[in-house]
């Protein structure tokens, strides 16, 4: 059934993938509601910006009046919640915005939401959704075994997470309290096309192609669970589709590699695509530098509850989507330029 969805954050990295993905494999009307700090990008949304069923509202999550203007304008069947400032190193360094992205802008978002669906006739409002999407570094870090599940208490450790938590929180809140129709996810480390070049994916690809030092935190021995981001997408619409009021459901692949196999595999594969006669091989670049400031050492994440479920697996293994992955950023050198427009070079950020 054609529905009308508002994709917060829909020109950052995951939410631009969502809104790719919405209109090219759905029928969905689609509103891109984006206040587009430095890591939203329209350039992301040039393959859909002339289609019919997508519309772009620049504004804040956290401006009530104009997000209560753009719900009343286009009527939406339900709100995917993505909208998030998102860098654990930039969190250190200025940890107010993410508070107020994420905790308020969150709450302003509920609020509006609740007041909008106590409008909806009785149909409409047994449809409504609202899909509030989290991450795995709420739950804080994990020892050598175990897995991150639905149930696993919160225990966050940077500021990002704190506010993230607090969101997951405050939207859980709004469902017991008020009855809004949520669905939270919380999603493993994604990689993949158009993500902002301070993550570690497109930084190791971007310094490796530039032959300068790929700085790699503390040990290299951070374990994160990688999840290709179509692959996130799909979990996404799975829960809006399926999930159960109310409930979390945890998106990840058991993909686990430390810093130094990701970047180990990133080369590999360069070494195979492109030629430097200046370099042996592209990881002879990578450089041990100081440890992130409170850095979590393992993520890891059960998604038994999702397949079982909701019936949903990953499409891509870690070497497809890796490889996609690096490819698309040799090819899409022009878009990595246009996004660094000067006031980010790729320079060391968190280190308090």
């Amino acid at each position: 059934m054609k529905k009308t969805l508002i994709v917060t954050g829909g020109a950052g990295f995951i939410g631009s993938a969502l809104v790719r993905y919405l209109i090219e494999q759905t029928e969905h009307e689609v509103i891109n509601l984006d206040k587009l700090t430095y890591a939203g990008n329209l350039e992301s949304l040039k393959t859909v910006e002339t289609n019919k069923r997508y519309h772009f509202e620049q504004a804040d999550i956290g401006d009530a009046e104009a997000t209560e203007k753009i719900f009343n304008q286009y009527q939406p069947d339900a709100i995917l919640h993505l909208a998030a400032e998102s860098h654990v190193d930039r969190s250190i360094d200025g940890p107010g915005t993410f508070i107020q992205t994420n905790v308020f802008g969150t709450f302003t978002l509920l609020d509006v939401s609740r007041k909008y669906l106590a409008k909806l006739d009785a149909h409409k409002k047994d449809a409504f959704r609202f899909v509030h999407v989290s991450t795995d570094e709420v739950y804080g870090s994990l020892g050598e075994t175990g897995y991150f599940s639905e149930t696993t208490a919160y225990d966050p450790r940077s500021p990002y997470s704190a506010s993230k938590a607090a969101s997951d929180h405050i939207a859980k809140a709004w469902y017991h309290t008020y009855g809004l129709p949520v669905v939270v996810t919380n999603c493993s480390n994604n990689y993949g096309p158009y993500q902002f070049p301070e993550k570690l994916v497109p930084t190791v690809i971007l310094k490796a192609l530039a032959g300068e030092a790929i700085p790699v935190y503390g040990d290299g021995g951070a374990i994160r669970d990688w999840l290709y981001v179509d692959d996130h997408v799909r979990g996404i619409l799975a829960a809006l589709e399926n999930g159960k009021l109310g409930e979390t459901y945890n998106i990840g692949t058991n993909n686990e590699k430390n810093t130094v196999e990701m970047v180990t595999a990133i080369c590999d594969l360069l070494d195979e695509l492109v030629e430097n006669p200046k370099l042996a091989k592209h990881i002879d670049l990578l450089t041990f530098v100081k440890d992130r400031p409170g850095h979590d050492r393992r993520y890891a994440i059960d998604a038994t509850k999702m397949k079982q479920e909701l019936g949903w697996a990953p499409q891509e293994s870690f070497v497809t989507g890796l490889r996609k992955t690096v490819q698309w950023y040799l090819e899409n050198q022009g878009w990595c330029e246009n996004v660094l427009d000067g006031s980010y070079q790729l320079e060391r950020q968190g280190t308090v």
